[in-house]
């Protein structure tokens, strides 16, 4: 693979960029391979890259029904940050939020990080105290986030309308080094350096069996043929659920759409990233100049990837009391994301009943900020068969135990 450079792009100028490569391998699968990918999102791609840079293990097979980042990599809002409540989530957040920092020199593929601030809007009482109590958590954990007034909200914001009569903004929980990427750019990078280490990663491949011999893993079968593997990974978001029942066990999760929209281009306006729970509303502002918009799951489940106009008006008519200023924009598009949702709206990472059968699901709305963080644990856990520390908490069996790591409040915006 040849490397991006200041120098590749000047030599590529002068012979008319006839020399550049394919990104990555279009490959067929083979009939065997160590481990096995089920989905080519950021999840999957990341388990694959740190298996191969972490733990040398490259005979590895990304496995895709569709195309590469095409479900919720693709279908979501880009927003990076790591202010959790819990001690076990904002370990994991935080870890993903420090590899994005360098994801685009450790990848050589520019993603686009933008470390512009997360700013979380508190509009009611119980909202100040506990942001204030995250606050003092986050403290505790090396989290660098703070309370701040609203007087500091405009100023960071001036776009913003502090006295609405429904929604007043009464202060904020301010994370500065959170922020966006380019969600296409992640899962494009992580392919490129996967491909480079040899894996095969296979699109418009879908599983459609997962076989065992006396309890263990052995292969997948797929509409391009049998493939054999020693380990199993499931990596496929809101349809972890019929993946899970292929192998033999059900998970506490439901899928549901997220749904999102993006306005017409303007001027820049916003260079920070607002969320605001109360009105299930948030917004940031594109490279491109869009208003990225972005809102509440739906209250049934579905597996829809389509937008609909009752999340848009509840969403917008929300945000204009908070933001006047975009009334006055017509929307672009709009589209919805699969998201896998569970009781405690935290992941589940490890194990599962089927031997060398590993699932990583269940980010429900957070899945984007968590992409390297949770590659990097699904793949020491898949490499070496037990957790590690990052993903201790998450098992399958806390379900059973009642060992819950509740962040209803933390993803309390469905985000």
């Amino acid at each position: 693979m040849k490397r991006y450079s200041a120098f590749a792009i000047a030599r590529e100028a002068l012979r008319h960029h006839t020399g550049w490569q394919r990104a990555w391998r279009s490959a067929q699968p083979k009939k065997a391979y160590d481990v096995i990918i089920v989905g080519a999102g950021g999840h999957g791609l990341a388990t694959a890259y740190y298996l191969g840079k972490n733990h040398g293990i490259r005979n590895v097979a990304i496995i895709e029904k569709g195309w590469l980042g095409g479900g919720n990599t693709g279908r979501n809002t880009t927003i990076i940050r790591s202010n959790y409540l819990q001690d076990e989530s904002a370990a994991i957040y935080e870890k993903a939020r420090s590899l994005y920092e360098t994801l685009s020199q450790d990848l050589n593929y520019n993603i686009m990080f933008s470390p512009r601030g997360v700013l979380m809007l508190a509009q009611t009482e119980h909202e100040i105290r506990g942001y204030r109590r995250t606050e003092h958590a986050n403290r505790l954990q090396g989290v660098e986030t703070r309370f701040i007034s609203p007087a500091e909200v405009k100023k960071i914001v001036p776009i913003i309308e502090l006295s609405g009569p429904r929604y007043p903004v009464l202060g904020a929980l301010w994370q500065p080094r959170g922020g966006t990427a380019r969600h296409d750019a992640v899962a494009w990078g992580y392919a490129r350096a996967c491909s480079d280490m040899g894996m095969d990663i296979i699109q418009q491949c879908e599983v459609t069996g997962i076989s065992q011999k006396n309890g263990v893993v052995s292969g997948v079968s797929t509409t391009k043929g049998d493939i054999a593997c020693n380990k199993l990974g499931l990596v496929v978001a809101g349809h972890s659920g019929v993946l899970a029942d292929m192998a033999g066990f059900r998970l506490p999760i439901e899928s549901v759409a997220l749904q999102a929209l993006v306005s017409e281009p303007i001027k820049p306006c916003m260079d920070v990233v607002v969320m605001a729970n109360t009105v299930h509303g948030y917004m940031s502002q594109s490279d491109k100049g869009e208003m990225v918009i972005g809102g509440g799951a739906d209250g049934f489940n579905n597996y829809t990837q389509r937008g609909s106009f009752h999340h848009i008006e509840e969403t917008v008519r929300a945000l204009i009391e908070t933001f006047p200023m975009i009334s006055r924009l017509k929307m672009l598009r709009q589209w919805g994301g699969i998201v896998d949702m569970t009781g405690d709206r935290s992941p589940i990472i490890g194990k599962t009943p089927l031997n060398n059968c590993f699932i990583n699901c269940g980010w429900g709305t957070g899945g984007f900020k968590a992409i390297p963080g949770s590659g990097w644990s699904m793949a020491a856990t898949m490499a070496t068969g037990e957790p590690d520390s990052l993903a201790a908490g998450f098992g399958l069996e806390r379900f059973r135990e009642g060992r819950f790591i509740d962040e209803s409040v933390a993803a309390g915006v469905a985000h």
